[in-house]
């Protein structure tokens, strides 16, 4: 079977990611919790992880240790899910706004991390956050109009879809508007069972990130 590595599910962005495209594909998986920013937490995650981070996949004697390539992974073990459209040019611009990020939205990242089961009243952001919502909201509008929506990917979530998904707790938290196509957007993937699967785990968890708590 399957494991899964991730960190604490309040706090843990990147970990949310493979978790939620590994839960698209329907496969069974066993899933391991490491508690983050603790004196052992470094120690704790290498037993499964070689670079020291989660998440990380564990197929048999394979393991995957980066959000986009166990993405990757997935969509090639599992083809049936369609973890990406068959649409070549949908593909390809799903493809790049994965990408894009994996690399970028620094600012809203550092101002707004994830806190995926608090809600705060809505302040002003800094010009360079504001830069990134707006570029965000741009790409999603982009992607919608290709696919059809209501995902990125079309009629059904994907990788896509499981890469903005802590973009989309983000703007819930900190209260960010956002333009009608984007709020609707995020409504549906807060909707998807498998993302409320694990706001409820994140509710219900007693692991400490201490670096993340205020």
């Amino acid at each position: 079977m399957l494991k899964i590595v991730v960190g604490n599910k309040k706090y843990s962005s990147w970990s949310l990611r493979a978790w939620l495209a590994l839960e698209l594909t329907g496969a069974p998986f066993e899933e391991v919790v490491v508690a983050l920013d603790m004196p052992d937490t470094d120690q704790n995650i290498r037993r499964y992880s070689p670079s020291g981070r989660v998440p990380a996949l564990i197929d048999g004697p394979l393991t995957v240790w980066e959000t986009l390539a166990i993405c990757e992974y997935l969509a090639e073990k599992f083809p049936e899910a369609r973890l990406w459209p068959k649409d070549a040019s949908l593909r390809a611009l799903l493809r790049s706004a994965s990408n894009e990020m994996h690399a970028g939205f620094s600012d809203l990242r550092n101002d707004c991390s994830m806190r995926i089961v608090e809600q705060r009243p809505h302040k002003p952001l800094r010009p360079g956050t504001q830069k990134d919502v707006d570029r965000i909201v741009a790409l999603w509008e982009e992607c919608l109009r290709k696919s059809g929506g209501p995902y990125l990917s079309g009629a059904q979530p994907g990788i896509a879809d499981a890469m903005y998904a802590p973009v989309v707790s983000r703007f819930r938290t900190y209260s960010i508007p956002v333009s009608d196509a984007a709020r609707k957007y995020c409504d549906a993937v807060w909707a998807l069972p498998a993302l409320q699967e694990w706001v409820a785990a994140a509710r219900a968890e007693t692991l400490r990130a201490k670096f993340h708590e205020d």
